[in-house]
């Protein structure tokens, strides 16, 4: 199989995720023009775990996603849904076809170089590593890093200490296997989902007794995705650093974010791809979209910044864009 030839998932529902969904396409179309691979946009249909239809309705959307070669294929939710909308990454992953390369991309994320340049080895995966330390957050009485972490290892019979960065000090949270969600990768996605969704519902349902006191939601997807990257032979190091989350990918998550804390070249890349009349006719319907882009308001977000000197936090971020008048999501 050919270094193009992968398949990369996203996930799309009614709402913000289907305007994202199509920012991604036109993106991945626009600068990826040897990708050979598929496009899969999955699509939660509606069931006992959603009070509200989340599948795409909008017959302009579906047929723009279908002009920009993507495919969408519908999925049921067995396990997470309405109430843990990030479950929809760990489900999805069923609609792949079985022992194909795969990426998974979260649809708030821009291609905006060649993806097929990036060097993958899809048989060590491994994930986003654009992270805080977000979790766990140790209480002062409770256990700390290592035996919080150490608890999941033991629970699913994996080795515990290979998975740590001897670099970094004891306590601090780089020291432990973390990653951010937002891409991951791997060989098979049907073993690579099975183990994913396996973890993700034993610690819903069962939380070992280091974990009591820590929160979960939103976090479930990070705390058992590196325990199922460990226990496919992947890691922190497998992928050169530069490439995804560098000058090939973009996860902005945000637009007002992506606009403060991004590169010119990613914002070149937003401009350019949302230019067309025939996509800028659907995309003015969201609102974040019209008021960043359309109307402006990114570029007097940017100059809010200097961008070789921005706050260490996003948290800062926020807050000096909200205090402006400029937040919107």
């Amino acid at each position: 199989m050919s270094l193009c030839s992968f398949n990369i998932l996203i996930v799309a529902q009614a709402g913000r995720l289907q305007y994202e969904a199509l920012l991604f396409a036109a993106s991945l179309r626009q600068y990826s023009p040897k990708f050979q691979g598929r496009l899969i946009v999955a699509v939660p249909q509606m069931g006992p775990l959603w009070t509200e239809d989340p599948s795409l309705k909008d017959d302009d959307v579906i047929e723009a996603l279908s002009r920009l070669g993507a495919e969408i294929v519908p999925f049921e939710n067995k396990v997470f849904g309405e109430r843990y909308k990030h479950g929809n990454k760990i489900e999805a992953l069923k609609v792949l076809p079985p022992e194909a390369p795969f990426i998974f991309f979260d649809s708030d994320t821009l291609i905006t170089n060649e993806i097929c340049d990036v060097p993958f080895d899809f048989s060590r995966p491994s994930a986003s590593l654009r992270r805080e330390g977000t979790w766990p957050k140790p209480t002062l009485y409770g256990p700390g890093h290592t035996k919080i972490w150490q608890s999941l290892y033991t629970r699913f019979d994996l080795d515990f200490e290979s998975s740590l960065d001897p670099k970094e000090p004891e306590g601090y949270w780089k020291r432990y296997l973390y990653f951010n969600a937002g891409f991951f990768y791997g060989s098979c996605p049907r073993t690579f989902g099975t183990r994913f969704l396996q973890y993700a519902e034993t610690l819903k349902r069962d939380l070992p007794r280091e974990l009591i006191g820590q929160s979960l939601n939103p976090w479930l997807d990070q705390v058992a995705l590196p325990l199922v990257i460990h226990s496919l032979g992947g890691g922190r190091d497998t992928l050169p650093a530069g490439y995804l989350d560098g000058h090939t990918s973009c996860h902005y998550r945000l637009f007002p974010l992506l606009y403060a804390r991004e590169s010119d070249r990613t914002v070149e890349a937003l401009e350019h791809i949302t230019a067309p009349n025939w996509l800028k006719r659907i995309l003015k319907r969201h609102d974040p979209i019209k008021r960043m882009v359309y109307q402006g308001k990114g570029a007097k977000v940017r100059a809010l910044f200097d961008q070789d000197n921005l706050p260490k936090r996003e948290n800062a971020i926020r807050k000096r864009i909200k205090a402006q008048g400029y937040w919107i999501r």
